[in-house]
This record gives C-alpha cells, structure tokens and sequence, in this order.
C-alpha cells in the first residue's frame, strides 16, 4: 500500500470513528486514540498530567505504550481498529 494510499485510509477512518453505531467501551477508546496519536504526532510528548486529571493520565499512559511504534503501522492498526467497529 502506497503512501498516500494509507493516508486516505487513515483520513476516512478518523471520518468513521466519529460516526460509529455505538460508543466504544472506554478501553477501546483509549486504543483508538493512542493508535491515532502515534499515527498523526509519532512518539508520546509533554508531561504526565497530575493525579487529578484521570482521564488526561489514561490517554497519556496508553499513547505512552505504543512508544517506537512506526507512524505508518499506527496508522494501520487505527484504520483496522475502525473498520472492526464498523462491522466490516
């Protein structure tokens, strides 16, 4: 798959995750938004947030996981991830 090629796979599915037929639990969630995060700004940035921010903490931690991951495999697990909501 060419560059470019992915990269239109990538687009469409972050169209489609925010139209999937029911919201993902919250660990799928995450999985999507670390997948789309390492596809998009490559390795996890900036400072852990506090304690009090649990949510900001769990999207971090799970970006954070996927550190060394090639942005094209990112993209590719996000777009396959998508398309198992989806139902195809």
């Amino acid at each position: 798959m060419t560059d470019e090629a992915l990269q239109a796979r990538f687009e469409a599915a972050t169209q489609a995750a925010t139209q999937l037929p029911q919201r993902p639990d919250t660990d799928t969630l995450l999985k999507l938004y670390a997948y789309y995060k390492q596809a998009s700004a490559g390795d996890v940035q900036g400072k852990r947030p506090g304690f009090t921010d649990f949510a900001g903490r769990a999207k971090y931690d799970a970006w954070k996981k996927l550190k060394g991951m090639p942005q094209d495999v990112a993209m590719k697990r996000y777009v396959k991830l998508v398309e198992k909501l989806q139902g195809k």
